[in-house]
This record gives C-alpha cells, structure tokens and sequence, in this order.
C-alpha cells in the first residue's frame, strides 16, 4: 500500500480551506495546508470579506450616517474623511485576524506550507516557493484555492483609475464621482460604501434587476435607499468600451450609444476561480468556463480522493458557507458521518442597509407551486429600530398557512445577518408561526421583529 506525507493536503488558506483542515486535524488526520505566506487567510482575509465588512463599519462610524435620522442629514463624525482614516482600522483587523489563523493552526498541529501548489499526479502536489520547489504527497486533497476578480479586454483595467475588487486598496484618494459595473453583491456593497462618503455612484448592470436571489420587497427597498443616497442604477445596460478622455476622465460607453463619466471604475462583474492556475489536467478533474469545478453534495469531484469547497465551486461564494462545506469535505473523506442541509444555509449581504435571508423566497414557492402566507413588521413600528434611528428595516417570514410552518425569513435593516439566524434555527427545528407568537424577546430589541411579523401573519389567515 502506497504511504503518503500526509492523510490531508489542502491547497487555499481561505475559510474553506481552514476549517477543513482543522477539522481534519481533530479526526487525528496529519493535514497541511498549502498557500502563500502574504496570503494566509485567502481573498476572504486580504481583499474580500473582512476588509470589506471592515470598511463597511468604518464608514458607517465616520460618515455619522446611522445617526443622521436624530441630527440631521448633514451630520458626520468626521468631515473630510480620507483612506487613511479607512485603512487604520482595516489593517488592525487584518494583523488580529492572520494571528488568529496562525495560533489555530498551531493549535491544531496543523502544517503551513508557504508557496503555490500545481498537480503532479491525483496524488502528488509540487509547491513553489522563493526557495525552489518540493514535491508533498496526500492520500487526500481538498481544493479551495478561491478566486480572482474576472476581467474583460474591454475594460483596461490599471489600477489608477479604473480598478478590480482586488485592487481597490490601490485607491490613492476618494474620488468624487465613480462608476460601478455590475450590480451583484460585490457591486453592491461597495456602491453603498461609496455612496455613503457622499461619492456620485452609478451602477450599470447588464440584467434588468439585482440580486435575483432575493425577495423582490426587499430589493425594491435596498434599491429606494440607496438611490436616497445618491446612487443612479442604470439597468439593462451593457457596457461594451471603457476608455480615459482627454480630461483624464474615465468613459464607459454603452451598447445603447449612452455614455457615463467618472473620475474613477470599479468593474465588478463576477470572479474567476484560480483552478486553472494547478495543471489539473494531471488529475483528470475538468472545470468549466469560468473555473469552477463540479463536486457532488459532499463536495468530492470525479477523482473520489479530491474534493473541493469555497469559491472555487461557484455559487453562494460566502465565506460562512465556505467554512461549513470545508468541515463537510472533511468529516465524508474520512468516513465520518455528517448532516448536510444546504437548504438552510443563510445568505448575509453588507449592503447599507444590510440583508439577509434564509429558506425560500416567494419566487421559489410560487415556482413549486406551494401555498404561503406572510407576515412583516417594520423596524419604524419596533421601539428598538425608533430607538437606532432605522426607517427603512423590515423583516418578513414566509409561511405555510396550513400547518403554520416556517419557510423563509428575509430580513432588511440594522442587524439583518444576526437576526436571521433567529429564523434559521426555527425552520431547523422544523418551528411554526405559533413559537414566534407565544415567545417573550426581550423589550426593546430588534429580535422583537419576529412576534410582530408572527402575529401580522397569524391575522391574515384568521380573517
């Protein structure tokens, strides 16, 4: 029998990559995890979730946006807000956050090896590094080597002015005016960021709506808050040219002859896994035209001892998804049982406001053909949403109003990612509407939102 370095080999340091890893540690499983010394934590850590949260929670704290409902629309903590000011509190969440990631490690006997990793055979990775290269072996691999921001050769991207998501801290001053292409989650969480430092925002999305995943009330309120603050969408637009004018200006023409001008571009239409950077051709392992590769519902791909999770599978891309398809990964290749219920994994969006869902929408059950109702309450009718000055928060539960079953919950507002799992856990616990009804939530607090939203729907099917 064929003796390996080791049980597991994990190419990626990304939130896949490390709780698979360190699940597979606490099986007993010798792991190693294979990535770049300047990139531990993956795009999750260095230019995606956490910089970009980070970010997030330093504009809402310096724009004084949050509070303007009590001292006016004018209200900033701090008046020139420049990316210094931005850039302190990302990079000390940074530097907390690879510490974190390198004690876990440890913690967990868990080898880090610097450099990138390419196929050798299904069986055998050859890393390279400043220092050459080596060859390691695993008895099993997972991929969760992540992605890079997709380009088009019509688009110059530079770096100077018109720029990727992974480029952004590149950014020498906020500009006044910018254009954002695509109006996917990305797109729309830095158009909202933007926005909110008073920067003129346009949004050009080649599809007619956003985010098409999401309960269509609470896209028609994300989309009437933002334009409050400032945001143009320009929808069912294509851009087919980017180009700088003589004034230095960036020009984004349009197929529809339009064209928008800005100081700066942000082009944010989708990403392009980093699978075709590992010779997976060795491993008879295919992906398709974007990168991704297919795996089966325990993330195992055509060659059984490989399997993949994050990003690089495609949809959702979240990092807390990405996390539980790594443990998953881990617990199926060693024989370990485990409970995989993909249905219930919910869905958080930094928008400001924020969003977050989980469990159908009413799309979807109108699609299959199954009867709901609903019930909503609205944070300006909450003492707590008075309380934080939230106007526009709702959350809404999707229900069968049979049986009383809970079927979704989708959530706008202050707090949205943390209340949602308000809901998750009801729907896993198989809850109706009648657990919302009776529960006493503490007074005053968002979670509230749930009583009032159960007793709302509870009227409609008692009329």
């Amino acid at each position: 029998m064929r003796r390996f370095d080791y049980d597991l080999l994990v190419i990626g340091s990304g939130p896949a990559g490390q709780k698979a890893a360190i699940a597979a540690s606490k099986l007993g499983k010798s792991v190693a995890v294979i990535d770049r010394e300047d990139m531990i934590g993956g795009v999750s850590l260095h230019s995606g979730t956490i910089p970009s949260k980070t970010l997030r929670e330093a504009i809402l704290y310096l724009s004084g946006l949050e509070q303007r409902a009590f001292y006016g629309k004018d209200y900033t903590v701090k008046d020139k807000i420049d990316r210094n000011d931005l850039r302190l509190r990302v990079r000390r969440v940074l530097h907390r956050e690879i510490e974190v990631i390198r004690s876990q490690f440890r913690r967990n006997q868990v080898v880090f090896l610097n450099g990138t990793a390419q196929f050798v055979d299904p069986h055998t990775l050859e890393i390279t590094s400043d220092t050459g290269q080596t060859r390691i072996t695993g008895h099993n691999i997972l991929i969760a080597c992540g992605t890079r921001s997709a380009h088009n050769p019509r688009v110059p991207i530079d770096g100077t002015k018109i720029f990727d998501v992974d480029q952004l801290q590149l950014l020498e001053d906020l500009p006044q005016q910018t254009i954002i292409v695509g109006a996917g989650v990305i797109g729309l969480e830095f158009a909202a960021m933007f926005a909110a430092l008073n920067i003129k925002v346009t949004v050009i999305e080649q599809r007619d709506d956003i985010l098409g995943f999401i309960d269509d009330e609470i896209t028609d309120r994300l989309r009437y808050h933002m334009r409050n603050l400032g945001v143009t969408f320009r929808l069912g637009e294509k851009v087919v040219s980017v180009e700088e004018d003589k004034s230095g200006w960036v020009v984004a023409n349009m197929e529809s002859r339009k064209k928008i001008r800005a100081q700066t571009l942000l082009y944010a239409v989708g990403r392009e896994t980093n699978a075709d950077t590992l010779n997976l051709e060795n491993t008879k392992i295919s992906i398709d035209n974007r990168g991704r590769i297919k795996v089966n519902e325990f993330y195992q791909t055509e060659q059984p001892h490989i399997y993949a999770a994050g990003d690089v599978i495609g949809f959702p891309a979240l990092a807390a998804t990405s996390m539980e398809q790594g443990r998953i990964a881990s617990y199926h290749m060693f024989g370990y049982p485990v409970r995989h219920t993909p249905e219930l994994l919910p869905y958080g969006i930094y928008t400001i406001p924020e969003i977050s869902i989980v469990g159908k929408t009413e799309k979807q059950l109108t699609e299959e053909k199954i009867p709901y109702e609903f019930g909503i309450a609205k944070y300006e009718e909450l003492a707590r949403g008075q309380i934080l000055g939230d106007r526009i928060g709702l959350l809404k539960i999707l229900f069968d109003p049979e049986d009383l079953h809970i079927l979704g919950v989708h959530i706008i507002g202050e707090s949205a990612t943390e209340l949602v799992h308000i809901g998750q856990a009801a729907i896993a616990m198989n809850g109706t509407l009648e657990y919302f009804r009776d529960a006493v939530f503490n007074y005053p607090t968002l979670a509230e939102a749930y009583k009032v939203a159960a007793l709302d729907g509870l009227n409609k099917i008692s009329i």
